[in-house]
């Protein structure tokens, strides 16, 4: 059984920290007021704690699925730390996996990332990616390598998730074509090969909108090149129930021999009582989906454009439904205990 905590200090756990990276919309990251320094070395690296090894990442949980979050909060190492240990009493359980950002020229991993370790999470660690024909130019070569060393030398197993959502709109003047995506990917891999940071499962994640109309799928790098398959998963204002939104994933996962993990998933504020609807829909059907092996929410809100609000300020049904999803069976994997 895991570590399970008391439902205390609601309020603060669940409006701690605003303007986080938008579900829907341009910002990829979370707002930094400082580019923090390299951190290969600047702490002790954590062993590999509960987490086992494979040379592709982490080793897959035995039974069930793990359950993460990405915490909204100011930028400074204590705030987010808090503000994680203040979610996880709002919903009574621990995380099992620590989700985090960086944008292509900030150094990772970092003093949160290490702290997340230490404290015996599994990190999923979102990296940005850059402009991709410039990347195979080989300006970036030496940067990549950095990153890839300091990962080798993080020594624990983490989930890397390059470039993700990829297939959005208004990031291909960045990303390009999908050929120009997956040649960059395989580049960036190789790098990490040739360093040995195998450590590092690779996360090839669109969002779950683009296996609908098909435009996801031309960015696929090849079962030999991805780790673990992914989606984000956020309803629009129609509420499509989670059960649709991941059947044309489910059906290209059915062809990939991979473990599946949802990268992200958020449910905007509408009318009372839908979000709680949605959280239960899901709660029942996820077990029926065993290639997901992991699923990570996102809890954040902002004042800016784009707006939304994925927290549970003002709504106990929300809140009690995503307890109830927290605590399900198949989300009891965990390696703490």
């Amino acid at each position: 059984m895991r570590k399970v905590i008391p439902a205390v200090g609601l309020t603060l756990a669940l409006t701690a920290g605003v303007g986080a990276c938008a579900p829907k919309g341009d910002n990829d990251v979370p707002s930094r007021t400082a580019r923090p320094r390299s951190t290969a070395n600047a702490m002790p690296p954590p062993s590999s704690g509960p987490f086992a090894t494979t040379g592709r990442g982490p080793e897959l949980p035995d039974d069930g699925a793990w359950f993460g979050a990405y915490v909204d909060a100011p930028q400074r190492t204590g705030d987010r730390l808090d503000a994680i240990s203040a979610f996880e009493q709002a919903i009574g359980r621990e995380l099992t996996i620590a989700h985090s950002f960086h944008p292509w020229r900030e150094d990772f991993p970092s003093t949160y990332d290490y702290e997340l370790v230490h404290r015996g999470k599994l990190l999923l660690l979102s990296w940005a990616g850059t402009d991709t024909r410039s990347l195979l130019t080989g300006v970036y070569d030496d940067e990549i390598r950095r990153r890839a060393e300091a990962v080798l030398a993080f020594r624990a197993p983490i989930l890397l998730r390059y470039r993700w959502e990829m297939d959005r709109p208004n990031l291909q003047p960045v990303v390009h074509s999908p050929e120009d995506f997956v040649a960059a990917w395989k580049h960036v891999r190789q790098i990490f090969t040739e360093v040995g940071a195998t450590n590092a499962g690779w996360v090839w994640c669109p969002h779950a909108d683009g296996f609908v109309d098909g435009r996801a799928l031309p960015y696929y790098p090849g079962d030999d090149q991805v780790d673990w398959l992914c989606a984000d998963v956020y309803p629009d204002e129609t509420m499509p129930n989670f059960t649709q939104m991941m059947a044309p994933v489910m059906d290209f996962a059915r062809q990939h021999p991979r473990p599946l993990i949802i990268g992200e998933f958020g449910v905007e504020k509408e009318g009372e009582g839908e979000r709680a609807g949605w959280f239960d829909e899901m709660r029942q059907v996820l077990h029926e989906q065993p290639q997901i092996k992991a699923v990570v929410y996102f809890h954040g809100r902002t004042d800016k454009k784009p707006f939304y609000d994925t927290t549970f300020e003002g709504e106990p049904s929300a809140l009690e439904a995503f307890r109830k999803l927290a605590d399900d069976d198949y989300l009891s994997s965990n390696p703490f205990n």
